[in-house]
């Protein structure tokens, strides 16, 4: 029997892609609206990349645990601290190298590697110490005890607002503004410490759908029809919820979580209906590029960007970084502003993959 699905390998190979493609593109002004986030409540395509990232997290780990039989023994908690103290010290390589200009006092303490680690780490500790029936239990009460604490910690009848909800106030509190990211108009951590809760919950379902996955393919059975239904149904419970508690990626609200979990289980389960059943192939091999070397590929695309980002160029009586330099002078000629904008991004997209395609080819995956 197969121990592993292409179809979850593909999957990621796409998230990654999708990522690298919603993170740089030519210019900020002329994105298409699709491949932008929501400014606060409500959600776009773009909002579904890094859900969609840490839950194939989750998946990955029901393969990676298997070796070991499920349990917790001391070996398997080493490398469980190793792999999140690893993730973190990435990171931090990725956003402050080379270090020449690296301050302690204006350090971003979170970020989407360091919540990837923090969910990795508790999904790890739950999965191998809670018997799998609890799972489900377990990932209802994580979302019931966030939606409590953000309804009861933040300002009264304004609770989940930018400047007012308990995100923000936790990560003031224990880092203080310098800490924080700085990209919203005030200080305030899209990854944050307290909106890592629900995140887990992400995680944990996307190691429930692997469990699914492994028992439909024991009973040599297509989840296609159920993971369908599930999908539909967590759609339809996040929209409900989201009356009371909005649907926001940057405060990864509960309805947040349950409304890209259910868009997750329907492309798990077409994809693992189109590639393992209908057994298609086409363009598997440019995703797996990505797919089977995720963590490099992301550390990458960030490296190269923001390495462009402190390149300066001429431009009039002043400079610009290269990346703005390429695309007024390269891209939006040719394209236009919003076509040139994603031009720049589709280009920068196939130097990443080019890049770990090599790695492909001799077989180098970064294991963490």
């Amino acid at each position: 029997m197969k121990s592993r699905f292409l179809s979850l390998d593909i999957l990621r190979g796409i998230t990654l892609a999708g990522m690298i493609l919603v993170n740089t593109s030519g210019n900020g002004n002329f994105t298409y609206a699709p491949l932008l986030h929501a400014q606060w409540h409500g959600f776009t395509p773009t909002d579904l990349v890094f859900p969609t990232f840490l839950f194939m997290v989750g998946v990955a780990m029901r393969f990676s645990f298997k070796s070991f039989n499920y349990s917790l023994t001391p070996r398997v908690r080493s490398k469980i601290i190793k792999r999140t103290l690893m993730l973190f010290f990435i990171n931090y390589v990725i956003f402050y190298f080379p270090f020449t200009d690296f301050s302690i006092e204006k350090m971003r303490f979170l970020n989407v590697l360091p919540r990837i680690a923090l969910s990795y780490c508790a999904v790890s500790f739950i999965t191998l110490s809670a018997p799998s029936t609890w799972l489900t239990r377990i990932n209802v009460g994580i979302l019931f005890t966030y939606w409590a604490i953000m309804a009861f910690f933040g300002d009264t009848n304004v609770p989940y607002e930018l400047s007012t909800n308990a995100v923000l106030k936790l990560d003031l509190f224990l880092f203080g503004p310098n800490h924080l990211y700085h990209g919203n108009g005030i200080p305030f951590d899209p990854e944050g410490l307290l909106s890592t809760l629900p995140a887990i919950s992400t995680c944990l379902l996307g190691y429930q759908a692997s469990m699914y996955l492994e028992k439909q393919r024991a009973i040599n059975k297509s989840p296609l029809a159920n993971l369908l239904v599930y999908g539909l149904a967590l759609i339809a419970i996040a929209l409900i919820w989201n009356k009371v508690f909005p649907i926001n990626k940057k405060l990864w609200t509960s309805s947040f979580v349950l409304l890209c979990a259910g868009i997750d289980f329907i492309l798990i389960g077409l994809l693992s209906w189109w590639i393992e059943t209908k057994e298609r192939h086409f363009a598997n091999t440019f995703f797996l590029v990505f797919g089977t070397n995720s963590i490099l590929a992301y550390a990458i695309s960030e490296v190269l960007a923001i390495q462009m980002g402190k390149i300066e160029m001429p431009e009039g009586n002043g400079v610009t970084d290269l990346g703005s330099w390429l695309y007024w002078h390269l891209f939006e000629p040719v394209f236009g502003k919003y076509n040139g904008s994603l031009a720049y991004a589709i280009s920068f997209v196939l130097v990443c993959w080019s890049i770990c395609y090599v790695f492909y080819r001799k077989k180098w995956f970064l294991k963490v």
